[in-house]
């Protein structure tokens, strides 16, 4: 997980690493494809149904027909969709749609998904949820989850975690570590 107070550079390392900016200096180097979960999955979603959505991100990698709904259908069972697949997307509730832009990160077999602040607009019930799910599908898939949060308590859930101020590292360890370091500070 990633922390810093807002304007501590989260969010322009998270777009370094995806490639939408240039590093002035250096070079960041990962095995594509990568996911990319935003904060309001209102600005990524944008088919009209789950399983359409999930399947946009196939779209210029060659598969077959098959292989697209495989993998759609694969990707939303391991978020817990699959009942959901022709909903509407208008008709999901937040929680769901986060999965619904994390299954499309899984259908394109991305090793590293990038989270940005993926529980901000969700209720207590849903944040936990959410949180528990990537922790599930690091656990199961294999993947590499990278995730700016600004809530405390998610780092428990974290293997490692970073805290940037003002585009320095000014800490790093394990997320139990980073926990009960910040929140003696609280």
């Amino acid at each position: 997980m990633v922390l810093g107070s807002n304007g501590s550079g989260k969010s322009t390392l998270f777009r370094l690493i995806a490639g939408l900016l240039k590093p002035l200096d250096g070079s960041i180097q990962y095995s594509p494809p990568l996911g990319y979960v935003f904060q309001n999955p209102d600005h990524q979603l944008v088919m009209p149904s789950v399983e359409t959505d999930v399947a946009f991100g196939l779209a210029n990698e060659g598969l077959t027909s098959k292989q697209v709904q495989e993998r759609v259908a694969e990707a939303l069972d391991s978020v817990g969709l699959l009942d959901l697949r022709r909903r509407p997307i208008y008709a999901l509730s937040g929680g769901q749609k986060q999965r619904v832009a994390i299954a499309g990160a899984l259908a394109r077999h991305s090793e590293l998904i990038l989270l940005d602040e993926p529980t901000a607009l969700l209720d207590p019930g849903n944040q936990q949820d959410l949180v528990q799910q990537v922790r599930r599908l690091v656990d199961e898939h294999g993947i590499t989850a990278l995730w700016i949060t600004h809530r405390l308590e998610e780092l428990a859930s974290a293997d490692y975690g970073i805290v940037l101020d003002e585009g320095k590292l000014v800490a790093q360890g394990l997320g139990s570590s980073l926990l009960q370091r910040y929140s003696l500070r609280a």
